[in-house]
C-alpha cells in the first residue's frame, strides 16, 4: 500500500491501517502541503520520529536527484497540516539546522536504514524537516 491509497486508508481508519511501517519500528504520519503551483492540497504518507516535542521527516525522494515535491511546497508555504493516528493539527515546517540534522539523522536511519542508501544515489543533501505544532 503506497501513495494515495496509503493516505486514504490511514485517514479512514485514524491510522489503524498504515501507521506501522516496515520491520524496524517505523511509523507514518500524513503531511498535507499546499501545491506551490496548483494551490491545491497535497497529501503524503511519510515516515517520522518524534523529536524535541516535534516531528522529524526526511526529504529523501528515494535518493532521486530532485527534492520531493512536498519539500518544495513547504519551502514555498511552511504552514502544513499533519495527522498522527487520530490527532490532526496545524503545524509549521522548517528544514533542520545542520546541528539538528546531524543529531536526528541516526534516529531516522534506525527506523528506516534505506535512508543511508539513498544518500549514495544523489549529490544533493537529503534534508530533515521538523514539523512543529502551530
Amino acid at each position: 500500500m503506497y501513495g494515495a491509497e496509503h493516505v486514504q486508508r490511514y485517514e479512514e481508519t485514524d491510522g489503524e491501517v498504515g501507521y506501522d511501517w516496515g520491520d524496524h519500528g517505523a511509523h507514518i504520519l500524513v503531511l498535507t502541503t499546499v501545491g506551490r503551483k496548483s494551490g491545491e492540497e497535497r497529501k503524503h504518507a511519510l515516515i517520522f520520529r518524534e523529536v524535541d516535542g516535534g516531528y522529524a521527516i526526511v526529504a529523501s525522494n528515494g535518493g532521486a536527484k530532485a527534492d520531493p515535491a512536498w519539500y518544495l511546497n513547504l519551502q514555498a508555504d511552511p504552514a502544513v497540516k499533519v495527522q498522527v493516528k487520530a490527532d490532526r493539527f496545524a503545524a509549521h515546517a522548517r528544514t533542520a539546522t545542520d546541528e539538528e540534522q546531524a543529531r536526528i539523522w541516526p534516529l531516522m536511519t534506525e527506523v528506516w536504514p534505506d535512508y543511508d542508501t539513498y544518500t549514495t544515489r544523489t549529490d544533493r543533501p537529503i534534508r530533515i524537516v521538523v514539523l512543529e505544532r502551530a
